[in-house]
């Protein structure tokens, strides 16, 4: 199969393009024939390039002619877009019917839907956006960068698409990373139509497994910013001091490093490689995903899984539907310091389930998140895409493919 990648980088490299490579590896590993169409915001500096970028937003000519040369050129099978905003704009999807082309989106966050991306802004949860065709409230809170004017393009950009149909009738299939992911697009003003939304987790390289005999920390990994739940984190932990040990960079960086200079057995690492974030899942007792919002997946917690390592995660997003209530780690209820206190106890004094938990999570990994898994149920996407209209069988429902979800 001949496929077309379509990717606008943003400035600073993020975990979309984490997945964009990863993705196009694993197609050229099993043989495809794989070509990468990129655009990157580092191209975007003066004042005059950024008043272009603006301008392009909801329908960029320049963006446009790229992709149709790059079509008649490769001539691909399917074209799939990971991110077009906003270099590509959604220009890509009208190029793509009119050459004829079938077309995959994945949804790697909530822009279609939410301006800040996250449904988390100011520091509280915004789902009042989700259902609006132009939520105006989000230009005046600058939900965006905290921009009015960047915050205006991206509301405008997807409201005017959604009144154009362009999701609806643009794009053959959208690709969600859980079943709750899905579900929340389903019921949007992005008003995809049912059999337009499939499942499909990201995946991980296998990375081993960990100590049989784990040590006494908890592991944290990820951004330090509000959504992330570090506050309730560092208030659970003021709570009842457990060893933790906290891997990341961020606005929060220095309510991390106070909280560890009160709190000793906090121990803050700040940001790492990758390889010695791998050392500390195999050897940590369990991690800990404390975030706040709907967030989309959950890397770390799959990279936990192949480690064998159980997780604790707040009951929301990707935690809630990755992870599995006293099967694969535990749950508690987001923002909720005393749960999440209540959770790390059960796991120190109760070695032999903490021993369960991890072979289950090594289980969950095997099953659902190699990139074995991933590939089949991405070429089942590609295939019911380019299936004709009155055939596309594919549903939310039979597309799903993760039994455990």
């Amino acid at each position: 199969m001949r496929i077309l990648l379509v990717h606008n980088h943003y400035k600073q490299t993020g975990g979309e393009d984490t997945v964009f490579f990863a993705e196009a590896a694993l197609l050229e590993e099993y043989g495809h024939i794989v070509e990468k169409l990129t655009f990157s915001n580092n191209d975007v500096n003066s004042l005059t390039e950024k008043l272009q970028a603006a301008l392009g937003i909801v329908y960029n000519p320049k963006g446009a002619r790229a992709v149709e040369e790059k079509i008649k050129e490769f001539r691909p099978d399917v074209v799939h877009v990971h991110n077009f905003f906003p270099l590509v704009s959604p220009a890509v999807f009208y190029v793509c019917r009119k050459l004829k082309v079938p077309v995959v989106m994945t949804l790697h966050n909530y822009r279609l839907i939410c301006p800040s991306s996250y449904l988390h802004y100011h520091g509280k949860l915004h789902m009042e956006n989700v259902h609006k065709v132009f939520p105006l409230p989000a230009i005046w809170d600058r939900a965006y960068r905290d921009s009015r004017f960047q915050t205006a393009s991206v509301v405008l950009t997807s409201g005017v698409h959604k009144l154009l149909g362009t999701w609806r009738n643009q794009v053959d299939l959208f690709i969600t990373l859980t079943p709750g992911a899905a579900r929340l697009f389903q019921n949007s003003s992005l008003n995809p139509r049912p059999e337009q939304l499939v499942v499909k987790p990201n995946f991980t390289a296998d990375l081993g497994l960990g100590k049989q005999k784990r040590e006494a920390y908890f592991l944290f990994v990820g951004r330090l910013s509000p959504e992330k739940g570090l506050e309730t984190l560092l208030k659970a932990h003021a709570q009842h001091p457990f060893k933790l040990k906290v891997v990341g960079d961020g606005p929060l960086r220095s309510m991390v490093e106070a909280h560890a200079a009160s709190y000793p057995s906090l121990e803050y690492l700040g940001y790492q490689q990758r390889g010695r974030v791998v050392e500390e899942l195999k050897s940590a007792r369990g991690l800990i995903f404390p975030s706040e919002w709907p967030e989309m997946f959950g890397m770390s917690i799959i990279e936990s899984f192949s480690t064998g390592t159980p997780v604790i995660a707040s009951k929301i997003g990707g935690g809630e539907y990755l992870v599995q209530h006293q099967q694969n780690g535990l749950h508690y209820r987001p923002g909720s310091a005393e749960e999440l206190v209540r959770s790390v106890k059960t796991m120190e004094q109760l070695p032999e389930m903490v021993y369960n938990l991890g072979k289950n999570a090594r289980m969950s990994y095997e099953q659902l998140y190699t990139p074995e898994a991933n590939y089949h149920t991405l070429i089942s996407i590609y295939e019911t895409a380019r299936r004709p209209q009155n055939q596309k069988i594919a549903t939310l429902e039979t597309l799903q493919a993760l039994p455990n979800l």
